[in-house]
């Protein structure tokens, strides 16, 4: 083992640890601005009881994903010099419109959605709450370009041995990125559905152990985190139709390592399991046709030698292959639940006495309220398996067809220091999540706290008796 391994480890552990909290954070923080908006326009106070209270654990998820994001800045100077020599020229742009546009949108006005509860009037603070989701969605659009030009770069021409940027317009409207950005959205988007949907089985299952009652509110909740789920997942199955046709054209080794694809194939079998294939479907899938060619992985690393000269051009094929099914079978089961639940908590129809009919809401199932737990772990496992098919079957290029993985690392960095950091970085990131994992869970099980009676429309929010409005979160 040299360098460029622990290198490698060292950043695919920050950099996984550090998705758990992106996805979170985006669609979490729509959720919430969503429940606010709800209480803004009906009134009903159980939205504003709810808001606080994914509020502050979407607070606790922020925070911890700012935190393992600075890391990863300190690891392209330290570990891979070269990488950043070579990519500088280009990641300059969309990266300072990260950090200066959408950063500084969110990080400003989720400042003062924090500290505006009793301060501003309803509108200006609902405003700010999707002001920082505005902010968060575009920092995902400038950092997924980013990383789409690493896939497929464009816009740019080598000179001295760097990438120097000659369109950003390219670069920003990069075929892969239009197709990775509404992908990863949703991805976000289903994931924090699924973390609503755990905590609202977990409350629902606690509150009628000790009450004998379910509570209206986390049935609303849980509807609307089912409904945002299901869509997330046709969105996603949609974005990742488009995905897999660029990768059929400009990552042919990601595909047939995906696919355990050995030769080209015109007709392609779809491997479900290994042994287990259907027909033609691979072709459609890549191609929309079902006599396309699909090239096998053994004759593109034939046809990179030719043009790349002597190599291994081969992605690890058993993990590639693996995530690829683990990313498609998690995020089935996370979609097929949320059409479940849409059909089990669905409103039911009951004539009283006088033959009229009215609508009522049907009792969450115990059983189902125990299956939204698996809700937790499905999608956020389905995102980080996609993430890992993306960032692995790229190699071994970290700019694909310009720089190789193994001229990207900092030639004067040691075996040693690489160790060093890496084992402070396992052991700080594994206390961060022992950390945020016993907040989570305190909020969850203590559930949300009494909120006082809502303001009036035009009036700054008072602070509850009592109560300063700095400790509300």
């Amino acid at each position: 083992m040299d360098a460029l391994d622990l290198a490698r480890w060292q950043f695919g552990v920050t950099t996984v640890y550090h998705f758990l909290f992106v996805p979170l954070t985006i669609g979490l923080g729509t959720f919430v601005a969503v429940l606010q908006t709800a209480w803004h326009r009906t009134g009903r106070e159980h939205y504003l009881t709810l808001t606080r209270f994914f509020g502050r654990l979407f607070l606790i998820n922020f925070a911890m994903g700012v935190v393992t994001g600075i890391v990863q800045e300190f690891q392209f100077g330290m570990n891979w010099s070269e990488y950043s020599r070579f990519v500088g020229d280009v990641f300059g742009a969309p990266l300072a419109m990260e950090a200066l546009l959408a950063f500084f949108l969110e990080s400003t006005f989720l400042g003062l959605w924090i500290f505006g509860w009793n301060r501003l009037p309803r509108r200006v603070h609902l405003a700010t709450i999707w002001a920082a989701v505005i902010g968060s969605n575009l920092s995902a659009y400038f950092i997924l370009a980013a990383n789409a030009w690493m896939k497929h770069p464009v816009g740019y021409e080598v000179v001295d041995g760097r990438a120097r940027m000659t369109d950003i317009w390219a670069v920003l409207t990069n075929s892969t990125a239009l197709a990775q950005v509404p992908h990863v959205i949703a991805a976000s988007f289903a994931v924090a559905g699924g973390f609503v949907l755990a905590v609202c089985g977990y409350r629902i299952l606690r509150e009628r152990r000790i009450a004998g009652i379910e509570a209206g509110m986390w049935r609303s909740a849980m509807r609307g985190a089912l409904a945002m789920t299901a869509i997330a997942g046709v969105v996603v199955a949609a974005s990742g139709d488009a995905s897999a046709r660029l990768m059929y054209e400009q990552q042919p080794a990601k595909l047939a390592a995906a696919e355990g694809l050995r030769h080209d194939r015109a007709a392609a079998p779809f491997s479900i399991v290994p042994g287990v294939e259907v027909p033609g479907l691979l072709s459609v899938l890549a191609a929309h046709d079902a006599d396309a060619t699909v090239q096998g992985i053994e004759d593109v690393q034939r046809r990179y030698e030719q043009r790349f000269g002597p190599g291994d051009y081969t992605p690890n094929l058993p993990l590639v292959y693996w995530s690829f099914r683990v990313m498609i079978g998690f995020g089935l089961a996370t979609t097929g639940l949320a059409l479940l639940g849409l059909w089990l908590t669905r409103a039911r129809r009951i004539r009283g006495p006088g033959g009229a009919a009215r609508r009522t809401a049907r009792p969450v199932p115990a059983w189902f309220a125990r299956l939204c737990l698996l809700a937790l772990p499905l999608p956020t496992a389905a995102s980080i398996a996609g993430w890992l098919l993306a960032e692995m079957g790229r190699q071994p290029w970290t700019v694909m067809g310009e720089l190789l993985t193994a001229a990207s690392v900092s030639p004067g960095v040691t075996l040693t220091e690489v160790a060093v950091s890496l084992t402070v970085f396992t052991l700080l990131y594994g206390a961060l999540a022992v950390a945020e994992g016993v907040l989570l869970a305190r909020h969850v099980k203590a559930g949300p706290a009494p909120e006082p009676a809502p303001p009036r429309e035009d009036a700054p929010e008072p602070a509850a008796p009592g109560r300063p409005a700095l400790l509300m979160y």
